[in-house]
């Protein structure tokens, strides 16, 4: 505590320019001030600051040790910020971004409750199924489902993510129940052809081993909504996410097909630039995000 209180004290001296102006800071006598720069010098073994009856100065090892105290003094200013929420409020502007079907669903309706608890930050939400460059575009945190393949970023796992293939118990009905993957070439899917991850295929587990089948298209959309809607209305098999038919399953307007042979589930993220110190506003809604998504409560409705 005493090396750390030298510190600040040689710190307050070199900038004030007067040991009586940091005392005065302080609210002890120079005298004090004057003991602690002698103990930091004779404990380092350099002078740091050349002192006369006018002014200070610093000398070159005082010049060069003043620096590496400053970042010392405000990287621990900051660390105490970033974990401090006392008296401490988020504040600012913040940049989101999340894939679009997922974002309507489950990331636009916690926005105005965050707002309500955090009224002094504003919020632009973007809803694309492109990937983001968040660097260069100003965002601060992007929820993606898959794989991270960027290592420049920093990825908090929210949930995981598994797909399924559905159908409605009225296709079902008239085409019957597909039991192995090599099944769906007699069937209607519904696709996102060459679009977007889907491109490589419908992923299954076979003898242990994900593999990606690519399936007969009786129509193709690129926008996952719309495959959704078709699925309901009986056009066909589609595989999609737990969290977009979740819902259909618990009511029976869609029924699941070769759950023994689902692919390993991947994982949600919530993804951020490499930052010492996020701010504030971005953490709490990351925790707010992680809360959410971390309770199965939400999930099971």
């Amino acid at each position: 505590m005493a090396r750390f209180r030298q510190i600040e004290t040689f710190v307050s001296v070199a900038t004030r320019g007067s040991l009586s102006a940091a005392a005065r800071a302080e609210g002890v006598a120079p005298a004090v001030i004057g003991r602690r720069i002698d103990a930091l010098e004779a404990r380092l073994g350099v002078r740091l600051l050349v002192r006369t009856t006018r002014r200070i100065s610093l000398t070159f090892e005082g010049s060069a040790f003043l620096e590496d105290c400053q970042r010392l003094l405000r990287d621990l200013h900051n660390a105490e910020a970033s974990v401090s929420l006392g008296g401490v409020k988020a504040s600012g502007h913040l940049r989101v971004t999340a894939p679009a079907g997922f974002g309507r669903v489950h990331v636009a309706p916690l926005i105005p409750a965050f707002l309500d608890t955090h009224p002094e930050v504003s919020i632009s939400l973007e809803l694309t199924d492109r990937i983001t460059d968040i660097v260069n575009e100003n965002i601060d945190v992007a929820v993606r489902i898959g794989t991270l393949d960027d290592s420049s970023l920093v990825g908090v796992h929210l949930a995981e993510n598994r797909r399924v293939v559905v159908a409605s118990p009225a296709y079902l009905a008239r085409r019957g129940e597909p039991r192995t993957p090599d099944d769906l070439a007699q069937h209607d899917c519904l696709t996102f052809g060459s679009y977007g991850n889907q491109a490589r295929g419908w992923q299954f587990t076979v003898d242990g081993s994900v593999v990606s089948l690519r399936v007969p298209a009786s129509i193709e959309c690129n926008d996952g909504a719309v495959l959704h809607d078709w699925a309901l209305a009986g056009r066909g098999l589609a595989w999609r996410s737990l969290w977009e038919v979740g819902e259909d399953l618990r009511r029976g307007r869609l029924r699941s097909v070769l759950d023994d042979y689902a692919a390993p589930p991947n994982a949600i993220h919530a993804v951020f630039p490499q930052r010492r110190h996020l701010p504030l506003r971005v953490r709490t809604f990351i925790d707010q995000l992680k809360n959410t998504y971390g309770n199965p409560a939400y999930w099971s409705g």
